[in-house]
């Protein structure tokens, strides 16, 4: 029964397979539930800011911050935030091909781009598609530090204040639900008008009441909103980096538990293919068995 044998290493090879995506299900289900924590966390310090760097935006027109101010500049920067480890389905190649389609409409534009590569995946993708990378941080494990993101972060954004860049879009994915995930390329600079005011309009929205803000700076309005606007932009990246470290757990959660739930389907498969292996020899050596009992008897 050669055949069987073989089956049976397949079967015992898949269980093992098993064992594994079942371990790795439950370890990113423990993560899963730190990193939405964490996630969450940040959420109201990031909305506030938000909220904050709006109204300053608007409270000192006589100030723009370089941030708010637009440039001719041929090359643009992207951000671009991915998991450091695979094993999470889909998620990267998504928001990689966001990235891609992006690099394509501004190189249709006669635009230049130079990126910052948060995360392994991204960095490699990057380097294999020959885009000019600028700056990168890696091996950030489970918990995003700010301290770890400024760094690379402020390559790219300090290329916008001397004018070197006219754009940088933010590319990383949104945690949704444990289900779900989307990725998204937003513009994180320039901060336009009209992004300042559909944040105040937001504010607005959400706490119910109309403010008249008038603000005493202390020790003048163009430090304060210079120090608050680099600040906002921080947010925004470590907010990424948190939805992002969400997403991937999540979706190496249910990338482990489709695996899991494979590996059984294929299990179950083998042992039926082995039982019918194994019944068709059993039935063949008592055909010969009876066939050499007729032949001795006649």
């Amino acid at each position: 029964m050669a055949a069987g044998k073989e089956i049976r290493g397949k079967i015992k090879s898949v269980e093992n397979t098993k064992k594994i995506t079942k371990a790795m299900e439950m370890v990113a289900a423990s993560k899963m539930r730190k990193a939405q924590e964490r996630m969450r966390a940040a959420r109201p310090y990031s909305e506030k800011i938000r909220n904050i760097a709006a109204n300053l935006g608007q409270a000192n027109p006589e100030y723009v911050h370089a941030f708010m101010k637009t440039n001719d500049a041929k090359s643009a920067g992207m951000i671009v935030v991915t998991t450091d480890k695979g094993l999470c389905g889909g998620m990267n190649t998504n928001v990689l091909r966001g990235v891609t389609q992006k690099l394509r409409d501004l190189q249709a534009e006669g635009i230049s781009t130079q990126a910052v590569a948060i995360g392994n995946k991204g960095l490699g993708f990057l380097t294999r598609i020959g885009a000019k990378v600028v700056s990168h941080a890696t091996q950030l494990g489970d918990t995003p530090h700010l301290e770890k993101l400024i760094g690379p972060v402020k390559v790219v954004l300090d290329a916008y204040v001397r004018g070197e860049v006219n754009s940088v879009f933010l590319c990383y994915t949104r945690f949704i639900n444990t289900m779900k995930q989307e990725p998204v390329v937003q513009q994180l600079l320039p901060l336009s008008g009209s992004t300042m005011q559909a944040e105040m309009q937001a504010s607005e929205s959400t706490t119910g009441t109309k403010h008249g803000w008038d603000y005493i700076y202390e020790p003048d309005a163009q430090t304060v909103i210079d120090d608050m606007l680099i600040r906002y932009v921080e947010a925004l990246v470590y907010q990424a980096v948190a939805e992002n470290m969400a997403s991937e757990q999540s979706a190496r959660m249910v990338a482990m538990k489709s695996a899991t739930d494979n590996a059984g389907t294929v299990i179950d498969e083998l042992k039926l293919i082995y039982n019918k292996t194994r019944q068709a020899a059993i039935t063949k050596e008592l055909s010969e068995i009876v066939a050499g009992a007729a032949a001795v008897s006649t």
